[in-house]
């Protein structure tokens, strides 16, 4: 199977395309926020100093999404497609975070909506990694129709730290469609 971890995905008012290195201004604009990462593993990822070794590896991964409002023709935010160590052979969706401004909208379902799609002409579930802090993530990844199957501790490229393991199987999602 030869599956294509850097796409262009294009939804109506949002659209999703390989990270590029111009996107740093646009995308640290968007993460600069420290309430994005107050529940994330690594909280001060919104200093400029944390943030840009981050990008770094985002853009050496050739598998990172930037997401852009395509009414605003701006960057939110990324995600991207990985496997995880714990998981050969399968697709995961993480690395994902939005501006503050589209939490709680149609944001979050039609970026990985987008990518959902993508994935699941590939695959039969997708996975998703998610620090046990870090409520919000849950909660929106369980909107998708995840469900948590297990703890694990991983190094996922940022050291070992633990996890919650979420599984979407592609039947889980149609119906949520």
């Amino acid at each position: 199977m030869s599956f294509d971890a850097q796409p262009t995905l294009t939804g109506a008012d949002y659209a999703l395309r390989p990270l590029v290195a111009a996107d740093y201004g646009g995308l640290h604009a968007a993460a600069s926020d420290p309430e994005i990462w107050a529940q994330h593993p690594s909280p001060d990822r919104w200093k400029p100093e944390v943030y840009r070794p981050y990008f770094d590896s985002l853009l050496a991964s050739r598998a990172t999404l930037a997401m852009r409002d395509v009414a605003q023709d701006r960057i939110i935010g990324c995600s991207r497609y990985y496997t995880a160590p714990d998981m050969p052979g399968t697709i995961s969706i993480g690395f994902t975070f939005l501006a503050r401004a589209y939490w709680g909208g149609a944001a979050n379902r039609a970026v990985k909506g987008l990518m959902l799609a993508h994935a699941f002409a590939d695959f039969d579930a997708v996975w998703f990694h998610i620090g046990p802090d870090n409520i919000r993530s849950q909660k929106a990844t369980m909107k998708l129709g995840a469900r948590h199957v297990y703890d694990a501790t991983l190094d996922m490229g940022g050291g070992t730290v633990p996890w919650r393991c979420y599984r979407l199987n592609r039947d889980a999602w149609q119906p949520a469609m």
